[in-house]
């Protein structure tokens, strides 16, 4: 066989192994490749009716393990950041920010399954659920019961994640689609770290 056809041969057995790769294994193959990504996002609540809420949208970066800055743009301004120790969130509008302890909770929240560290199997079953819409899906249900969700499901394309649904303990699912997803671009220090504003009301501190 020619250095030609041998390297078109390499190639389709590896798309052929990446396409049939389950939620999971696309979920692994992603976590043990990344250190640092960043997505643009759209956030749609669906009630435990089915009633759809109101619609959000803005940008999200993680640094692995456990830092994160989750941004709203629209239609209201909310900044969310995890510097690894303490959770930040700051409502513009208010000029409020309200500060929490990460500890632990970290491990069994729906962030940690992309931010968090490798060790998924103590905090989560993962299941594999199947494709649909062209997306291999895994459903991962917490092992706690004080994790605040019932199950976190999240839809893989080309080992990088496009969806995720969090249906927490009162019916409510939060549904979220990604968009231009980049893994391991360079991100400064300065991303994961937070100041209350000048004047800004500090809750939790």
């Amino acid at each position: 066989m020619t250095m030609k056809k041998t390297l078109v041969a390499a190639l389709c057995m590896f798309a052929a192994t990446h396409a049939l790769a389950g939620g999971i294994e696309q979920l692994h193959q992603f976590l043990n490749g990344t250190r640092t990504a960043r997505a643009t996002f759209t956030q749609n609540v669906i009630s435990k009716s089915g009633k759809a809420g109101q619609k959000a949208s803005g940008s999200m970066l993680f640094q692995r393990p456990g830092k994160f800055r989750w941004t709203y743009e629209k239609p209201y301004s909310q900044l969310i950041v995890g510097d690894g120790s303490k959770l930040w969130t700051w409502d513009k509008d208010l000029n409020q920010v309200v500060v929490k302890p990460m500890g632990s909770a970290l491990g069994a929240s729906p962030a940690a399954l992309l931010a968090g560290d490798d060790d998924l199997d103590k905090n989560f079953t993962l299941k594999d659920a199947g494709e649909q819409d062209g997306l291999a899906w895994l459903d991962a249900t917490p092992k706690t019961t004080e994790a605040g969700f019932e199950r976190v499901r999240i839809g893989f394309k080309g080992g990088l994640p496009q969806a995720m649904e969090v249906r927490d303990n009162f019916g409510q699912t939060t549904m979220l689609t990604f968009a231009s997803f980049e893994r391991n671009p360079s991100l400064g220090a300065d991303n994961f770290r937070f100041t209350p504003p000048k004047g800004a009301d500090v809750v939790g501190e």
